[in-house]
């Protein structure tokens, strides 16, 4: 098993880490759906400088979403 970095990775560079069978875009998508619908990891996110249609998440950022969804 290949361990997971905390470090900066792209929005769909993460998501198809969550959703290794969909397309980068399918991903996306998704992976936004799950932040916007769970309204403490989108705050938390928000509170760590987050902005709507960021493309690239921060390392803090990373673990926040880490800490929510656990490690894909």
């Amino acid at each position: 098993m290949i361990e997971f970095k905390i470090k900066s990775y792209g929005v769909g560079e993460l998501a198809c880490l969550f959703l290794p069978t969909l397309n980068n875009r399918s991903a996306s998508n998704q992976f936004r759906t799950w932040i916007k619908k769970n309204e403490k990891l989108k705050q938390s996110l928000i509170d760590a400088g987050f902005i709507n249609r960021q493309k690239i998440y921060t390392p803090k950022q990373v673990q926040i979403i880490i800490e929510y969804l656990g490690e894909p």
